[in-house]
């Protein structure tokens, strides 16, 4: 599909009510406890036994191994959290907070913070003034970011395509830290609970590792483990909306804001699970309390409704969605690189 969307123009809610209606009646809004089930009960054994393992193998820098894969299995407890923010599991707030906030111990994630602005993000998706996730000192991804970037911040937006994925082996750093930040703060809902949390995993994950490990390697198991995770973490996210088109103060209806604003990832069952769904952002943008395993369903309907009403609809393979981040990075700093050469030239 274009990456350009071909229509931005005000429409009643008529349109996202019939596409509702028939993805409601198709039963896909009906909770999968069954399925979360079986996936929460793997992601813990998973976490159990590298742990176990980690205990067993001792002071060797075979460790390592057991770093990388820990990393995938915080990714894959950070999406069931991510799924429980958006009560995708039950259908009522205190059962998915539960879950969402045991997750977010596991891996040192103030659940309540995250899930604050990720729900400003979900209601103005690439908003040059409203989406958080635009606001990310070292990163530019609008001209008129980049043109308000001075000395470091102004180098990094000048070369941010090339330092896109090093700067993704610090998202794991920053998500700790501006988790415990809003604790210290004040800024976050549970604040005792979300403290207590984070406070048991920092104490219990440097015990660990510093116990069994000497402190060496201890220092690198961490920054593996941390900077693999932080990448994993990115690579999920970032092809979902960066690169697309922006919005500003136009008015622009529901379904429009939403599916003009996201890209989805083609690919089958293994895209699915590596990705824990985020794949289908259109889908789970339009639907965020629909249960992950019925995004799959989901998008056909949503594909072909779009297309009969003249709603542009992304998608592009794994690879390629990354080349369009990556292209879209590279433009934003184009601006600063040429009237850096223009100045050296006078």
């Amino acid at each position: 599909m274009s990456e350009a969307p071909s229509s931005t123009g005000q429409r009643t809610g008529s349109e996202f009510a019939e596409l509702s209606r028939e993805v409601r009646e198709a039963g896909l809004l009906q909770r999968r406890r069954g399925y979360y089930g079986l996936k929460i009960t793997g992601n813990l054994l998973a976490f159990a036994g590298l742990w176990t393992a980690f205990a067993f193998l001792g002071d060797t820098w075979w460790q390592l191994v057991i770093a990388a894969l820990l990393a995938v299995v915080f990714a894959q407890l950070a999406f069931i959290g991510h799924d429980a923010g958006h009560k995708q599991i039950f259908r009522t707030r205190r059962p998915n907070d539960v879950v969402g906030t045991a997750h977010g111990g596991l891996v040192g994630m103030n659940f309540q913070q995250w899930v604050s602005g990720h729900n400003r993000h979900h209601a103005n998706p690439n908003h040059e003034e409203h989406d958080p996730d635009l606001d990310v000192p070292a990163v530019v991804f609008t001209g008129a970011q980049a043109r308000l970037r001075t000395g470091f911040l102004r180098w990094m937006a000048k070369y941010q395509a090339v330092l896109f994925f090093p700067l993704l082996t610090l998202e794991g750093l920053n998500l700790h830290v501006s988790g415990i930040r809003s604790v210290l703060s004040g800024e976050t809902k549970r604040r005792r609970v979300e403290g207590a949390v984070l406070a048991a995993h920092v104490v219990l994950y440097l015990a660990a590792v510093f116990l069994v490990l000497s402190p060496g390697l201890a220092v690198v198991f961490i920054l593996v483990h941390q900077a693999l995770w932080g990448v994993y973490m990115g690579c999920a996210f970032a092809p979902n909306h960066k690169g697309m088109p922006t919005m500003t103060g136009e008015k622009v209806d529901f379904m429009r804001r939403q599916v003009l604003t996201s890209r989805n990832i083609r690919g089958g069952p293994i895209t699915d699970f590596v990705l824990g769904g985020l794949n289908y952002q259109i889908e789970h943008h339009l639907f965020p309390n629909m249960p992950r395993p019925h995004l799959r369903r989901a998008q056909p309907i949503v594909e072909r409704f779009c297309a009969v009403h003249g709603i542009s609809y992304t998608q592009a393979g794994v690879v390629q969605s990354y080349r369009h981040v990556l292209r879209h990075l590279h433009e934003m700093g184009a601006p600063l690189r040429a009237a850096d050469r223009a100045r050296s030239s006078v």
